[in-house]
């Protein structure tokens, strides 16, 4: 599997994985075919998925700038294709207590709202008729044990004082009579906002969106190169071009947008270099539960899933009745299609529901997402205001990468946005950056003991 810690570049004309989602959603959107001949335009964006297409579509919509989209395989062909399709009011992995510690509760506040513009703005869209599956609306966060409820009762505290947050209160009791019975959730906070959609499908219907607002999308066209080529037009002024080559095609663009995210191959482009660590995450889809297997589980809820472990888990119940369960997948690429990792998650679906002991899963998968330094996205540019990036979602990008697409769209444009560390600072290069995957293997064999021990 392509690994962006190690490969230069990512090929093209991949199809989609063999995922659950690739194999309900239908016929993909036509696209503009692949870029066959040199071209000059005003925006470039590399990747077609959600950070790209809605700064695409937004770019045309709000600001007149009809952009050109460049994907080396598929629409959402990485993680837009690839997640579970929680769209939630996220913020990476910094929680907001800490945000207000390190920066006031006027930038936590404000970043609180970008993440709730996210999905306002996802919600939007889904509205202009895009077809995605969207099931009940309800996040359930669980206490994988007992004493995490009571941080978890804390969190739900806290964000109703700060937030005015409907946040509900679930005893294991009422978790298991009206939820669903999970024997490794002792209780739960449940949000009446966050629900379920087909990913696969959203980033279609963008898709059909930024396209009938004017936007081009060449799929097959790899980035080979990215780089910045200045011509002088007088002693006092120059002007930069930057160039971008394709398999079969030279882009010359005023300004270029990365819209990569953990699919950025190693040394892509100075500018984000060092500056994220790509990890893997995997997803098993179960066969149908039959009525006998639902009653067994009580299993009630549509809702969204995850527990409070440091390695989480995640799941949901389908529209036709099969489970999606994911957490942390291989360390490496080359170990990416082991079949250890689905078996690990279908073991431990299985001490949740006991009653599942002869489930099997039909579909299995993996893809990498965007981990920041600081836990939290960051949407920046260089200094000459002419390469743009929007990164390091971590985990959490299903909405915000929406509202940072369109974030970007306005500074393509040249106009402000919020005055956010989120969009005011860029993200932060890894200490010792040839060893994230050491750093990454550490961390995963102290999540297994806090998760078990402390």
């Amino acid at each position: 599997m392509y690994d962006p810690l190690l490969d230069e570049s990512l090929a093209s004309n991949a199809p989609y994985p063999s995922s659950y989602w690739a194999d309900v959603a239908g016929v993909p959107p036509k696209d503009d075919g692949q870029l066959n001949k040199d071209i000059t335009v005003d925006v470039a964006i590399i990747g077609a998925g959600y950070t790209g297409l809605s700064t695409a579509l937004h770019l045309a919509r709000d600001h007149g700038i009809k952009a050109t989209v460049l994907e080396a395989n598929r629409t959402a062909w990485g993680a837009s294709g690839r997640n579970a399709g929680f769209i939630l009011k996220s913020s990476g992995r910094k929680p907001y207590a800490s945000m207000q510690s390190q920066w006031g509760e006027e930038v936590m506040r404000g970043i609180y709202q970008e993440m709730c513009a996210g999905v306002d703005t996802v919600k939007s869209l889904i509205a202009e008729g895009i077809d995605c599956d969207p099931q009940e609306s309800g996040y359930i966060r669980v206490a994988h044990k007992p004493d995490m409820l009571k941080s978890l009762l804390a969190t739900a505290a806290l964000q109703k004082k700060m937030f005015g947050y409907d946040i509900q209160e679930i005893t294991r009791e009422q978790l298991h009579q009206n939820y669903m019975a999970d024997n490794n959730a002792y209780g739960a906070i449940r949000y009446q906002d966050g629900f379920g959609i087909n990913p696969l499908k959203l980033a279609w219907g963008y898709q059909k969106l930024a396209q009938k607002a004017g936007v081009t999308i060449h799929c097959d066209t790899s980035v080979e190169k990215c780089y910045q080529e200045s011509s002088h037009k007088t002693t006092q002024q120059s002007q930069t071009t930057q160039i971008l080559h394709t398999p079969s095609g030279i882009v010359k663009a005023k300004k270029v947008v990365i819209a990569t995210n953990g699919y950025s191959a190693k040394n892509f482009h100075p500018l984000i270099k060092s500056k994220s660590l790509p990890v893997l995450s995997q997803i098993i889809v179960t066969q149908p539960l039959t009525p006998a297997q639902l009653a067994a589980c009580n299993f009630l809820t549509s809702n969204v899933i995850m527990d409070t472990r440091a390695l989480k888990y995640y799941y949901r119940k389908l529209p036709d009745n099969r489970i999606l369960f994911g957490g942390r997948g291989a360390i490496t690429g080359k170990n990416a299609a082991d079949p250890y990792y689905a078996n690990r998650l279908l073991a431990v679906l299985k001490t949740s529901f006991p009653a599942l002991g002869s489930l099997r899963y039909d579909y299995a998968w993996s893809g990498w997402l965007c981990m920041s330094l600081d836990d939290m996205p960051h949407v920046y540019q260089n200094e000459q205001q002419s390469v743009f990036y929007a990164m390091g979602y971590c985990g959490s990008g299903v909405s915000f990468s929406v509202q940072a697409g369109k974030r970007l769209a306005q500074k393509v444009a040249g106009v402000t946005v919020p005055n956010l560390p989120i969009y005011q600072t860029p993200l932060a290069t890894f200490p010792f950056a040839p060893l994230r995957r050491v750093g990454q293997w550490g961390y995963f064999q102290y999540g297994k003991i806090k998760d078990r021990w402390l």
